[in-house]
């Protein structure tokens, strides 16, 4: 078995492939039968590490129930992988990452890091190519893009969302007894009535304002860091990073307009929320890719050209297809 980093990689590859093994969508579950042997053929690793998966859980389905009590959602989309005729037997795509859940304290490739329970549960979750705008109980609206989750959180003290994944646009209706805050695991934003968007990645999250002003607070603690219309800010583990210039028109029209506004944003940022809108799975490394920034418009509901743009300005990188459904980016050797 594989550890250490390369293995979590791969287990997070397995895990994505299980859950797309279970989509509701007949079509998808085609495709990703497809791009699930491929990938399984692509690398010795990746074929011992659904190995080990399958039979941990078939050993799982035994723990859980006896047979005769119906198949196991993880084990069934398994073998609908293997077999077409059996693809009735898949569940729902939440089922399916929730009985892989209770692996958790199996080897280190079952840490499910790209899809934690909470974000699993979260209050609000859009899909792949998804974006859907609730209004808040306060009046203020709010507008998830492709591939997040976020939790509400307002009771009579405080009103606060937390962003689990991926990016929001909010219009923060004006409360002053009530402060709107966000929340990530990179620290907070606190606003009274604004507009905005979040961007959450694994190595930190960018604020970019449209209107007003926000306080901005690490979990590292220090004094708040005002952002206002026409700036950005980064958050990181690090803490608050410089407060930068953007063009906030330009970031409003992207959002309405599906693109992404890179502004000397890291490559791996980029390619986060890139993958937050395709079917399938964009490999990359953001360690690999670390010292690459980008500024550039690039099309979210076309990933593809996106991708072919990025290659034409980076010669550096090297996009592979291995199938339709997997895509990796890397340097070039």
């Amino acid at each position: 078995m594989t550890t250490g980093a390369d293995g979590d990689a791969i287990a997070e590859q397995a895990a994505h492939w299980l859950v797309l093994l279970g989509a509701d969508d007949a079509l998808e579950r085609a495709q990703a039968r497809e791009g699930y042997a491929a990938w399984r053929a692509a690398d010795p690793r990746h074929a011992a590490a659904a190995a080990d998966m399958e039979a941990l859980l078939d050993r799982l389905q035994g723990l859980r129930g006896t047979p005769g009590t119906g198949p196991n959602p993880a084990r069934a989309a398994l073998d609908a992988a293997h077999a077409h005729e059996r693809a009735q037997r898949l569940t729902r795509r939440a089922g399916i990452a929730l009985a892989l859940a209770v692996l958790l304290g199996a080897p280190t490739w079952l840490a499910l890091h790209t899809w934690p329970l909470d974000v699993l549960s979260a209050d609000l979750r859009t899909g792949s190519g998804e974006r859907h705008t609730v209004t808040l109980p306060d009046g203020s609206l709010l507008t998830l893009d492709s591939g997040s989750a976020v939790d509400v959180r307002f009771d009579g003290r405080r009103r606060a969302i937390a962003l689990l994944e991926g990016d929001i646009l909010v219009s923060v209706a004006k409360d002053p007894a009530h402060p709107f805050i966000v929340e990530t695991e990179h620290g907070s934003m606190r606003a009274l009535g604004t507009r905005f968007t979040v961007a959450h990645a694994r190595q930190a999250t960018t604020l970019a304002m449209l209107e007003s002003s926000v306080a901005v607070r690490s979990r590292t603690g220090g004094a708040d860091t005002v952002v206002r219309a026409g700036q950005q800010v980064r958050m990181s583990a690090a803490g608050v990073g410089p407060v930068e210039k953007i063009d906030a028109g330009s970031v409003d029209d992207a959002w309405r307009q599906r693109k992404v506004v890179a502004n000397d944003r890291p490559l791996g940022d980029v390619l986060a929320q890139l993958a937050r809108h395709r079917s399938g799975w964009l490999r990359f490394s953001e360690a690999e890719l670390a010292g690459i920034r980008v500024s550039a418009v690039l099309p979210l509901d076309d990933t593809d050209g996106a991708l072919r743009l990025l290659q034409a300005n980076f010669p550096q990188l090297r996009v592979r297809r291995l199938t339709r459904w997997v895509v990796t980016v890397d340097l070039r050797p």
